[in-house]
Formats: structure tokens, sequence, C-alpha cells
């Protein structure tokens, strides 16, 4: 009886699947990758912004104060690299990327897994008839469904994830821009020191000349008899 007792109390296996393993923060392959592409547009941006490339477009400050203009090269590229990769991290985490993306691996994969364990038995399931399948085979072919509804599922957060590589690119297209337009307002900004220069010089010449008459009109005067 003790053991006819014990053999009914052994726990019975649950038909329920076992639930998902929880989702990483660390990134996988496709965060991983986005970063990558991220990184890879900001280095060939911020190489494109070289200082020969800006000296060129304010020769005189790169002539006289090369270190100045250096010391604002640098200070600018390093704005827009902070700037670039805080605006990335940032939509990183309000978008809830890197989860999504491992999902999205673990998505493919099982997708991927499932596929070739179907396939080795599609010659099968075609030439047998339904009440002779075995449990496993009958269990595959329910699961049909759920793989196209994953495989739907893939397809929209592909489409997403695409969405946003593409909004990426243009923030970066954007950066390049506000740089350039930086730029153009730094070489006005010179233009106008250049032309309040050579004002300023000559209105000492000028200034220069006119004390001299006052001076020799002045000496005129104090000569007696005059």
């Amino acid at each position: 009886m003790a053991e006819s007792s014990s053999h009914q109390q052994q726990p019975v296996a649950s038909p329920s699947p076992p639930p998902p393993a929880p989702i990483s923060q660390t990134p996988g392959l496709r965060a991983s990758r986005l970063t990558q592409v991220f990184d890879q547009a900001l280095a060939r941006t911020l190489r494109a912004n070289s200082y020969a490339n800006f000296a060129g477009c304010f020769p005189t400050p790169a002539r006289h104060v090369p270190a100045s203009l250096e010391g604002v090269w640098r200070q600018l590229n390093a704005k827009l690299e902070a700037n670039a990769k805080a605006e990335f991290e940032e939509i990183i985490a309000e978008r809830d990327a890197i989860p999504h993306l491992n999902e999205l691996d673990r998505l493919v994969g099982d997708a991927r897994v499932r596929k070739e364990q179907g396939g080795e038995n599609h010659d099968i399931q075609e030439r047998a008839v339904p009440h002779t399948l075995g449990a496993e085979d009958l269990y595959k072919a329910h699961l049909t469904p759920f793989l196209q509804e994953a495989q739907s599922t893939l397809n929209t957060r592909l489409e997403a994830t695409n969405t946003e590589n593409t909004e990426l690119a243009q923030t970066v297209q954007a950066q390049r821009l506000e740089i350039e337009q930086l730029l153009s307002r730094l070489g006005l900004v010179v233009s106008d020191i250049e032309g309040a220069a050579a004002a300023a010089t000559q209105f000492s010449k000028e200034h220069h000349i006119r004390q001299d008459a006052v001076q020799m009109d002045e000496e005129v005067r104090a000569r007696p008899g005059l």
C-alpha cells in the first residue's frame, strides 16, 4: 500500500510550455550591429570635418592664430560627437531598442529551428492521414499558426527597426548640415572682423594726418609777426 501511495503522489508533468526566458538587457547581435553602424556613420562625419577642411574656411585665423583655430575645431568636433552619442543613447532608451532587438534575435532563431524541424517532416505529413499521425507530428501541425504569427510579428519589428535606422540617418544628416551652417556663420564673423580691422586702420591714418595739420597751423600762428 505504501508503494502504491508513493506512486500516486508523484508530480505530473505540466502540458503547458515553459514560460519564455527573460529578455536580456545586454546588446545582442542586432543591437550591437546597430551601435556599430551608428559609430561608423559618426566617425565618417567627424573625419569629413577635418582640421584641414576647417582651416581652409578660415585662412586668416589659420595663418595668424592657428593654435586658437585648432582649439575651436577640436571643441566643435567634441561637442558634435558628444551630442550625437547622447541623442543616440536617448533614442535607444526611449524606444527600448535593446530588449526589442534581443527579442527579435530570439524569434528569428526559434523560427529558423522550427522551420528546419518542419522541413524534415514535411514529406511525411503530406503522405500521412491525420488520424495516423503521432502526438509529435500533430503537435507540430498545430504549431503552424503560431509560427505564422511569429513571422508576422518578426516582419513588423523588422520594419520598425528599418524606420528607426532611417530616422537615425536623417538625424546624422541634419547634424552635418548644422555643422556646415555653423562654419558659414563663422566665415561671416571673420569677414566682419577683417572689415572692422581695415576700417580702424584707415581711421587711424586719417586721424594722424588731421593731427599733423592742426599742429602745423598752431606753429604758424605762434610765429611772431604773422
